[in-house]
């Protein structure tokens, strides 16, 4: 299977959605976590994916059906604990959370058969991607530092959206590409504020700790990324919001999707950042027509940071800048 990608996604979560879009209540199943998202996206935009993930209990015995209906090939192993899941309420318009369990963490025997699992994969793969697990004690750091870095030494583009000590542990181990949030980069302690040049400080403290490139997203503000050292600022085309959730994985999937069918990374950044815009105007995460997705690329622009925002490049530009500098 050529230019395809692996998403690691050790630990898929059971989405059950409560919703009244007319006069009668649905409710929704679908898998979800991070990974999954991912790999939707990825798939949407016309790209095979190899999903690797750890199912247990009655929650992973009914997501595993629903995840091979993705259309994704499905690597699974199956555990004695339960996978995780939670049930929202968006009756509505907002999402009100009812119930959520996180699932039990992984066990050693089990991250092992899933390491091995996501190493197989990943070593056939252009392109891997390593997601989190939902909530950071399901799986241990170490098991993303040591994937990073097999894949990476072996050939494969490792892509990873991780924060946390997660994000920690595979800077050490080297990465084609990381996309992070501002968020997160506060939530841990990584920014002191939010400021430019405090995330710009970080983009470039990323970069020296191992990330070869780095895409920080910014909520409702251009994302920044760090190309071959120079830090340029990611213009999008302004849509209105159904849903802000899901944007960085889908710039994510995008990235990786692109970069996997041989594109450069200038465009596998446009290809994500129109993902992205695109999937927030959807009820429905890790989604979007790949026909409007594409018409949003040409309209993505990069500006080098330090630079009058009016002057915005094109990818032509863009790319004659790069070869003449």
């Amino acid at each position: 299977m050529d230019g395809h990608v692996m998403v690691f996604a050790p630990a898929p979560q059971l989405t059950v959605t409560i919703d009244q879009p007319a006069d009668e209540t649905e409710i929704h199943l679908h898998p979800g976590g991070q990974g999954v998202w991912q790999a939707r996206m990825i798939r949407c935009l016309g790209v095979e994916v190899v999903l690797c993930a750890g199912l247990g209990g009655e929650i992973g015995q009914v997501l595993e059906p629903l995840l091979a209906s993705e259309g994704v090939e499905l690597r699974v192993i199956h555990r004695e604990s339960s996978s995780g899941g939670y049930v929202h309420d968006r009756r509505d318009g907002t999402r009100d959370e009812i119930a959520s369990v996180p699932g039990h963490p992984l066990s050693r025997h089990e991250l092992d058969e899933l390491y091995n699992l996501a190493l197989g994969e990943g070593l056939g793969s252009p392109v891997s991607i390593l997601s989190g697990p939902g909530h950071p004690a399901l799986v241990a750091p170490d098991i993303y530092r040591r994937l990073a870095a097999d894949l990476g030494r072996n050939g494969s583009r490792v892509v990873a959206d991780l924060s946390g000590p997660h994000l920690a542990a595979v800077l050490d181990s080297g990465l084609h590409l990381l996309k992070v949030s501002h968020e997160e980069l506060l939530r841990d302690g990584w920014a002191t504020d939010d400021s430019e040049d405090e995330l710009l400080r970080i983009l470039h403290a990323l970069h020296a700790d191992g990330a070869e490139s780095v895409v920080l997203s910014r909520a409702e503000k251009p994302a920044l990324v760090l190309i071959d050292g120079e830090v340029y600022e990611i213009a999008m085309p302004q849509l209105e919001v159904a849903d802000p959730r899901g944007a960085g994985d889908s710039m994510t999937a995008g990235v990786a999707a692109t970069l996997a069918r041989g594109g450069d990374l200038e465009l596998a950044v446009r290809t994500g950042a129109a993902a992205g815009a695109l999937n927030v105007t959807r009820h429905g995460l890790g989604t979007g027509r790949p026909d409007a997705i594409a018409g949003l690329v040409e309209r993505v622009r990069l500006a080098p940071v330090g630079t009058d925002r009016q002057d915005r490049m094109t990818p032509d530009e863009l790319a004659q800048r790069t070869t003449t500098s």
